[in-house]
């Protein structure tokens, strides 16, 4: 027979439960208020320091020339084959296009020291000994403010961030780049195009014996010299100091 809650009871477990309701809200973290913060405040993850390549994949593309017509793993389109077949790096050097390699969508493929620091509260800035290249991650920007297509073109960014209970626990930087001017995704002639549009998000990774690593997943679309996606990713490691920076120019056969 089931038996019934007398209305003491029942007012004593109205209680108890808007008790434990209080309490559960009580734990949880404020809300947020006022203004968002600045990117370089709001960062979920720390990319500032020097970095060193880590060439684990790819070798013969990365670290030597490669072979001309070795276009492996590049999905180009039969336009893009007719510009590669076609690559003399003497005329680049005479046309002064000896950078060509080295425009964003490639530039994390060189071997290489990177130097990452904040220009201001809404600017990261990465420096990059191969080449002496400069590229600014612009944040808080839906729309780019280039005129002219350049070597590292315009690149928007913004921290893509998960969060526990409303607060940060881990995060990755998305940066997307246009107004590119023409260059080479591999140093062999394979081009891309003023079309290409480039994405990147940067993650770091912990390893048991205290290194940090920075994995860079480079998306390259162009509708003109790729038939999809042209997906690929990078590795660096965490350097305590400025140990192995060394500037050098831009060339073609190298």
């Amino acid at each position: 027979m089931r038996k019934r809650i007398s209305k003491r009871t029942a007012a004593a477990l109205i209680v108890m439960s808007a008790a434990l309701a209080q309490m559960q809200l009580s734990a949880q973290p404020p809300a947020r208020r006022g203004p968002p913060q600045a990117p370089k405040l709001e960062a979920p993850i720390d990319l500032t320091g020097y970095w060193v390549s880590v060439v684990t994949e790819d070798w013969r593309y990365r670290m030597v020339v490669p072979a001309p017509g070795d276009y492996q793993g590049v999905p180009m389109t039969a336009e893009a084959v007719k510009v590669a077949d076609a690559w003399d790096p003497a005329k680049d050097e005479v046309a002064g296009d000896q950078c060509k390699s080295f425009g964003a969508p490639a530039l994390l493929r060189v071997p290489e020291h990177l130097h990452i620091t904040w220009s201001d509260d809404n600017t990261l800035r990465m420096d990059v000994d191969a080449g002496t290249q400069t590229r600014l991650f612009h944040f808080g920007s839906a729309e780019s403010s280039a005129t002219e297509a350049s070597l590292q073109g315009e690149s928007i960014a913004q921290w893509e961030i998960q969060r526990a209970n409303a607060r940060p626990v881990n995060g990755s930087l998305r940066v997307a780049t246009s107004h590119l001017k023409t260059g080479y995704l591999c140093k062999n002639g394979v081009p891309y195009s003023e079309q290409a549009r480039l994405t990147e998000y940067f993650d770091l990774v912990h390893e048991r014996n205290g290194d940090q690593l920075m994995v860079v997943t480079i998306i390259v679309t162009d509708p003109k010299y790729l038939r999809e996606d042209f997906i690929i990713s990078s590795h660096f490691k965490k350097q305590a100091d400025e140990t192995g920076w060394k500037p050098s120019a831009c060339s073609s056969r190298w």
